[in-house]
């Protein structure tokens, strides 16, 4: 008779061999059916995450929701309130965006359509759209839509792809470029060549506006022909698009671009297209946040250095950047050699570095650069000081022990916060541990994702964990700051990085009188100065607080007889270092007034009869408020007291 125990052991056996075990974000385990999709898995964990779920994450790679899972793996299910998940939705938008205009206007070549910080664009070779074509697009866009079309992805082999493109010159120049790892995704009828993922079907997308229209060159190559740009953004709902509308409407009042041309503090040039021109009233903005650094930094125990722009090949090889960061740097020869204009300072500070032998008891030894950097950015995401082709980096370098990696995230992070507390900016913070794919030792990795959550733990910060999103050489913090509108803005960033100390063979010397190879940490607090101008413009609306502003305060006179008086003022206020003008027009006081106000002058100081008589001020702040009889040195003790505790208030 068959004995029943060995044949329940065999069926668990072969049960067993068809399982697969998945762990999710929050550590725990599943043991599931070998080839489930990632959609499948998502309905196992609640039917709402697979009602918004847009792809999966396996082992940090993002793959298409109804891929297949065919072994043991960590898996995250990417929903719009990830980054990644907010691409693959756009991206997807922007494939239904081709697939109206082939429609609508079949003599249109599709050529790129990429996700961008506000949302995406797709480029065309086409005859100029018209605005009113924009409307006709969005309610074909919708009617695609609708149909509930699965996105399916078609591998392809060169020769293949340029049999199904062979219609479209800019898809073969991809082809040629790209040559391996080829891919195209299905839609209905539409087909683009594209590597995904893209959300399951286009009956996601369900909230959408095209924005603009505009004109840009093929791979941003003023060479090449000019080609015609739809801009777009896309929500999984209706009340989000309203509200994101009502916000744009908000920050186009506050454009930075507006307000700089407005204020006289910037401009760009066609000569210099991505390169700011600081005007002389931008340009005392810029110093002002540059002072409020090198104190601060000199306070918390910072050396500051400066190192040249340009560097040779061998040193960006060493660094890694040559291999993986050529494609947005700046080139040139000299005396046949090659050389290349930084895009990053952290190579420079290494050299420093390296000039001399170092010791434990000079760590944590914290050597901070103001350094210019360059990156070669395509012309069509190019937005004002947002995104810029040449900009000033706050770096800095700390180079130290491991022991000490905790106390000195904890004295950043307290130095990250003054900062932002100055300009009445919140935050928030978020965390990324390493990939699995990184040159960190298992020991090394341990360590220092521990020091990193001690740190934030420690001083009780709420953060969001991103499992696997840090950097190869090591994990990283973000803070994201929050302005008056209540967007976010990606700016300071701690990384610990491993990986430099390795390939420039750095060490110090340790207790024992040994060699140790010190870590490295990477930080910024504005991340660029010229985009956090860009920030903080548009959070205040160009009315700075008192000690950033360009002009502090405008004297004006109810007539010519006056003026005597406000020459003696206005030079009192330059001998204690106020920034002033004097108008002295024959223009009405009332025009006179409205035009410092629309300058966002601080404090507007009126003189007539009343105060020459006495010897005393009229002071206008910008939320229309007066006070008379202000005397002189009270106004300077009381402007100067402002400008030292750096409120964000006039306070008049």
């Amino acid at each position: 008779m068959p004995n029943k125990k060995i044949f329940k052991q065999h069926d668990k056996f072969l049960d067993d061999m068809e399982k697969i075990v998945i762990t999710l974000p929050d550590g725990s385990e599943k043991k599931i059916n070998k080839g489930i999709t990632g959609l499948e898995i998502a309905k196992s964990i609640g039917e709402k995450l697979a009602k918004d779920a847009l792809a999966i994450k396996v082992d940090g790679n993002i793959i298409d929701l109804n891929s297949k899972i065919e072994k043991d793996c960590k898996i995250k299910i990417i929903t719009f309130k990830d980054k990644e998940g907010v691409n693959i939705f756009r991206h997807s938008t922007a494939h239904i965006l081709a697939d109206a205009v082939v429609s609508l206007f079949p003599k249109a070549k599709p050529t790129i359509g990429p996700v961008v910080d506000e949302g995406f664009y797709y480029d065309f070779d086409a005859e100029p759209f018209h605005p009113d074509d924009l409307k006709k697009i969005e309610q074909k866009m919708s009617d695609i839509a609708k149909k509930d079309s699965a996105f399916k992805r078609i591998e392809l082999n060169e020769k293949d792809a340029k049999k199904l493109f062979k219609d479209n010159s800019y898809k073969i120049e991809l082809i040629d470029e790209f040559k391996e790892g080829l891919g195209a995704y299905q839609h209905g009828n539409f087909v683009d060549l594209c590597r995904g993922p893209h959300v399951p079907s286009t009956d996601k997308i369900k909230a959408f506006k095209l924005t603009k229209i505009a004109g840009a060159y093929w791979r941003g190559d003023s060479r090449n022909k000019q080609l015609q740009r739809i801009y777009g953004i896309s929500f999984p709902d209706e009340k989000e698009l309203k509200k994101y509308l009502t916000l744009i409407e908000e920050a186009e009042k506050r454009d930075h671009r507006k307000i700089g041309k407005q204020l006289d503090l910037f401009s760009f040039h066609e000569e210099g297209a991505g390169f700011p021109f600081w005007h002389n009233k931008g340009y005392i903005v810029f110093k002002k946040l540059q002072e409020f650094w090198r104190e601060e930094h000199t306070k918390a125990g910072y050396q500051e250095i400066l190192t040249p722009i340009i560097l040779n090949r061998f040193l960006w090889e060493q660094s890694g950047h040559w291999e993986h960061y050529r494609e947005s740097m700046y080139f040139t020869k000299i005396e046949s050699r090659d050389f290349a204009v930084k895009p990053m300072n952290c190579p420079g500070a290494i050299l420093v570095y390296k000039e001399k032998s170092h010791s434990y008891k000079e760590f944590p030894l914290r050597i901070g650069e103001m350094g210019l950097v360059h990156r070669h950015e395509l012309s069509g995401v190019l937005a004002g000081l947002f995104r810029v082709r040449s900009f000033t980096q706050d770096d800095a370098h700390i180079f130290l022990m491991e022991s000490q990696i905790k106390d000195e995230i904890k004295k950043i992070i307290s130095l990250i916060d003054r900062f932002y507390k100055a300009f009445g900016l919140e935050y928030h913070v978020e965390l990324s541990t390493l990939p699995e794919k990184t040159m960190v030792k298992k020991e090394q990795k341990e360590t220092a994702e521990k020091a990193l959550k001690d740190a934030l733990e420690s001083i009780k910060i709420k953060y969001k964990l991103n499992q696997g999103d840090g950097a190869f050489y090591g994990p990283k913090i973000d803070f994201h700051v929050k302005d008056c509108l209540g967007r976010t803005w990606q700016c300071a960033t701690i990384q610990l990085d491993y990986s430099m100390p390795e390939k420039f063979d750095l060490y110090y010397e340790g207790k024992d009188n040994a060699k140790h190879r010190p870590v490295m940490i990477h930080r910024v607090i504005y991340g660029a100065i010229e985009r956090f101008i860009g920030i903080i413009t548009e959070h205040f609306a160009g009315k700075f607080p008192l000690w950033l502003a360009p002009v502090q305060i405008r004297i004006l006179t109810v007539a010519n007889r006056f003026d005597y008086f406000a020459d003696e003022i206005k030079e009192k206020f330059e001998e204690n270092e106020l920034r002033v003008e004097f108008d002295n027009r024959a223009e009405s006081i009332a025009y006179k007034v409205r035009e410092a106000q629309s300058q966002k002058i601080p404090l507007i100081i009126t003189i007539g009869e009343k105060e020459v008589e006495n010897k005393v001020l009229a002071v206008r702040t910008l939320d229309n408020k007066v006070q008379f009889g202000i005397k002189v040195d009270d106004f300077i003790k009381k402007a100067k007291d402002n400008i030292e505790k750096k409120e964000l208030n006039v306070g008049f």
